[in-house]
């Protein structure tokens, strides 16, 4: 009996920690960059970042921007469809669509549309559409930017969100008691797993959820269930992006580029 009870803790430990894999990073290249907020890469490579409260897509030493002095401050920047970016001014409750040279070809202001609402999270979505996040109300829409109907999704929250994501067919956010939630397109709501605890979520997408505990960076793969702890990176950012298994860090010397493969 002792020898089957310690087989068998061989087992379960070895299944434990089989869950959680140290992956290093391997540096890449190192940019200069002055910024002050570091959105990421587009598709096609192009860098976006805000400096002096003006988007900035570089590329090849070639550089366009973005300004609305009107709007004010922006809040959030979508590069999910590089066709159509989406820069999110959430004290004036509006967002605007930018084609590839960043020229606006659509501006929304929730306050003036048929039944206005209170968006304060927001990103593309599939089919011409726009998600947005009622504060007040606690509810999540759908705005149809050919209609200009506004639609409810799922239910009104019961907790408020500390983190959110979006992407073409769903939004993802955090609550206040650390569930993870899901909804979809067509209002299914469900809840999904977060197999470990943190101090900060940094990143999430449809794939992956980076996050710090302590002084340790992690990523947790949505795919195959498992978290990584990522090592040989600088750990003093401001803000990093992951893209094509790439890890962006951005730092106040710039943006250092790693590869890492998660499993």
């Amino acid at each position: 009996m002792k020898v089957l009870f310690t087989l068998l803790f061989i087992v379960f430990s070895a299944n434990g920690f089989s869950q959680q894999q140290n992956v290093r990073a391997e540096l890449i290249d190192s940019v200069l960059l002055e910024a002050d907020v570091f959105i990421g890469y587009d598709k096609f490579d192009h860098v976006f970042y805000i400096k002096d409260n003006v988007l900035f897509k570089v590329k090849d030493q070639t550089s366009i921007a973005y300004k609305n002095v009107a709007l004010g401050k922006i809040s959030k920047v979508d590069l999910l469809n590089p066709l159509k970016i989406l820069v999110f001014f959430e004290r004036f409750n509006t967002v605007v669509i930018l084609d590839n040279q960043l020229n606006e070809i659509l501006k929304v202001n929730f306050s003036e549309i048929k039944n206005p609402i209170v968006n304060t999270k927001t990103g593309i979505a599939s089919q011409h559409q726009i998600w947005a996040f009622d504060e007040v109300a606690q509810q999540i829409y759908l705005y149809d930017t050919l209609s200009g109907h506004l639609k409810p999704v799922g239910i009104p929250l019961a907790e408020r969100m500390l983190f959110y994501h979006t992407d073409f067919n769903s939004f993802e956010w955090l609550d206040t008691s650390k569930r993870w939630y899901s909804c979809s397109i067509f209002g299914t709501i469900k809840e999904l797993k977060m197999p470990f605890e943190f101090d900060a979520i940094l990143y999430a997408s449809a794939e992956v959820v980076i996050y710090k505990k302590g002084e340790n960076m992690f990523a947790y793969s949505k795919k195959s269930e498992k978290i990584s702890s990522i090592e040989n990176v600088d750990k003093t950012f401001e803000s990093l992006a992951f893209k094509n298994q790439i890890l962006s860090i951005f730092t106040n010397r710039g943006i250092s580029n790693y590869k890492i493969t998660l499993p």
